[in-house]
């Protein structure tokens, strides 16, 4: 299109370069920079993954499941009686972790007797909905935790290698990597919350 001006002539042109199109694409590499970052932060405090091994936590976990742990959930808080966590079995960074559920905590005293979970002489909360414990193993007799002990079972009480066992033993707080806080497919489970 021509037009005078000033007796002057000229031609309008479109901009070479649209300044909308170019808004867009910073918006969209600011945006995948941020939700980069953001899932680093969350694979940082968030991200391990474990494959349970065989039937400890059933039905709760089966065996090949995938779980994620919550490592930063025992910073801001204390682990808890009934929490399903995981740690490494006697410290050891190189064995395959293990995923548990805390029977009972620092101070308290753990015995099984005549197939029940006993926490300071009186069963355990929730007991009923657990089999008879034919193994009570090293919790035969009065097991004393202390100051960052947790003794933990499978839920899967009769084949389970747990706090009964010499090898794991009480769990020291220091050996507990995080809570383990989803479960994702395997099978025929679906992804769903650990309680």
């Amino acid at each position: 299109m021509r037009r005078r001006r000033q007796g002057r002539s000229y031609i309008e042109r479109e901009p070479a370069i649209d300044l909308n199109i170019v808004r867009e694409v910073v918006y969209y590499i600011i945006s995948t920079f941020i939700a980069v970052l953001a899932a680093v932060v969350v694979v940082r405090c968030f991200g391990l993954r474990i494959r349970m091994t065989g039937a400890s936590m059933e039905p709760l976990l089966i065996d090949g499941q995938n779980v994620l742990v919550d490592r930063m959930h025992y910073r801001i808080a204390s682990i808890e009686p009934g929490d399903v966590i995981v740690f490494y079995p006697g410290g050891n960074e190189d064995a395959h972790p293990f995923v548990k559920r805390v029977a009972a905590g620092p101070g308290q005293t753990v015995q099984i007797t005549d197939g029940t979970l006993l926490i300071d002489g009186v069963p355990a909360p929730g007991a009923e909905n657990y089999d008879k414990i034919e193994d009570p193993g090293l919790a035969k007799n009065p097991v004393t935790l202390g100051e960052d002990e947790y003794f933990v079972l499978g839920d899967n009480r009769n084949n389970s290698e747990d706090s009964r066992s010499a090898g794991i033993g009480n769990v020291s707080g220091g050996d507990v990597i995080g809570r383990a806080w989803l479960s994702l497919p395997a099978g025929q489970a679906g992804v769903s919350r650990i309680h």
